[in-house]
């Protein structure tokens, strides 16, 4: 599967521009990680693109990642891809573990890519200037953002291996270029 067959399949299935922006900034940083990684930075941004296609059908626990699942399999997409894509969901963790770079770079990014974007949109440069320590400042504020689990942000860095500020450094720099895309440019 290529970019645009994943975007095509992202937007039959998501019209809220806020999800549409959100697989862009997943996309982004799986992007970076792969290049960084010496990975397939074409399947690792598919990846990141479709990881939540189908959840504005079906937001429900039972049903996101499996119907998706379904949907992915009657294209014929390669399991690689739909195995990574179940395995950002914790209930689906222990039939599609976090045992490989890909599956585990896509926890790492996923809720923290959600939360950079938050933190962007409440700064007058937006992700312009922004740095780790403004994001993990943001984080302590249990009030903002709430709905972000910040517990799966530190999980994440910590399967990268890598410390917190380093890993939210990455995700910042990867979604800078795409800043206008994701309306965050001052």
């Amino acid at each position: 599967m290529n970019r645009q067959e994943a975007w095509e399949i992202l937007n039959e299935y998501t019209k809220n521009p806020s999800l549409i922006k959100h697989a862009l900034g997943v996309e982004a940083a799986m992007r970076c990680y792969a290049a960084k990684s010496g990975q397939d930075e074409e399947l690792w941004g598919v990846v990141g693109l479709l990881h939540d296609f189908d959840y504005e059908r079906w937001p429900e626990e039972s049903d996101h990642t499996s119907r998706g699942a379904e949907v992915l399999r009657e294209r014929g997409v390669d399991e690689e891809i739909i195995g990574a894509m179940m395995s950002h969901a914790e209930w689906n963790q222990e039939e599609y573990p976090l045992d490989s770079p890909l599956r585990k770079t896509l926890y790492a990014v996923d809720e923290l890519t959600g939360f950079i974007i938050a933190v962007a949109l409440v700064r007058p440069t937006r992700l312009e200037g922004m740095k780790a320590k403004s994001v993990r400042k943001k984080m302590k504020d249990k009030a903002f953002a709430r709905a972000v689990d910040r517990t799966a942000i530190q999980r994440g860095a910590d399967l990268l291996g890598i410390d917190l500020g380093e890993h939210i450094g990455n995700c910042i720099e990867a979604l800078r270029p795409i800043a206008d895309k994701l309306e965050l440019t001052p």
